[in-house]
């Protein structure tokens, strides 16, 4: 046996190969199971926080790393930190030898959302609370992307006008209607959006726009004959070559 040389160069191979196993094996359960080595001791934030309270944040990680710098589970915590409120994303990366580096992206608001949520500026809904005045949305589930695409696009052709949109509805038969904030409801229907609005704009300053100009310091409404005060409610955008009005009556 001894003088076989090919099988003492396996069994010498094998024994090598067994001795690397063991001492690696022993490192890692070394480092596995010893967590005050390198543990994790400080939590940087790249940036402060726009609405995230750096407390919170601080208190979410303490609660929920385990293990130390090599064990920690990244993916666990990110998860957890993406749930706290005005989180959009979170990356995490270590910094040797002790330390997390933390950058958040925080949602943008744009809108409220059924008067249940909010709307950030890539179309996402999110819960949190704010008392930022916003325009409201009122739509139908998986809706809110393709709303925040056309409310930029009608509020690019309002500006002209010095009007906002402050509430706009999309109904499930795919209905555009929107509030504007000199109290007019604009109806748009489903077809020709741009083309509707852009009508609308064109005629607003020598119609529309007229008869809620101020006729007297304190009115800002047209006064017919009878002395009853006339105002635009409602404007229907839907027809081809005109368009139709409904007037509120009545001091407003």
């Amino acid at each position: 046996m001894w003088d076989n040389a090919p099988l003492l160069r396996s069994i010498s191979s094998a024994l090598v190969s067994f001795s690397v196993l063991a001492v690696l094996y022993g490192a890692i359960d070394y480092a596995v199971h010893l967590p005050r080595l390198l543990p994790i001791s400080k939590v940087k934030l790249s940036a402060a926080p726009e609405r995230l309270v750096a407390g919170d944040v601080l208190a979410r990680v303490k609660s929920e790393v385990r293990g130390n710098f090599f064990t920690v589970d990244i993916e666990h915590l990110r998860k957890s930190l993406e749930a706290l409120p005005w989180v959009r994303k979170v990356s995490i990366r270590r910094q040797f030898p002790d330390s997390l580096i933390l950058q958040f992206e925080e949602h943008q608001p744009l809108a409220r959302w059924n008067d249940a949520a909010l709307v950030n500026v890539q179309g996402e809904v999110f819960e949190a609370q704010t008392g930022q005045v916003l325009p409201g949305f009122i739509g139908y589930a998986g809706s809110s992307a393709e709303m925040v695409q056309q409310y930029a696009k009608f509020s690019e052709q309002l500006a002209v006008l010095g009007l906002r949109v402050t509430q706009l509805a999309l109904s499930p038969r795919h209905a555009w209607q929107m509030h504007l904030s000199n109290d007019m409801e604009v109806e748009l229907g489903r077809a020709e959006l741009q083309e509707r609005l852009a009508r609308f704009v064109a005629v607003y300053p020598y119609s529309l726009g007229e008869m809620r100009e101020t006729t007297s310091p304190d009115s800002k409404t047209v006064m017919p004959v009878t002395g009853q005060k006339l105002k635009v409610e409602y404007v229907d955008m839907r027809y081809r070559n005109g368009f139709v009005v409904r007037m509120r009556h009545g001091n407003a």
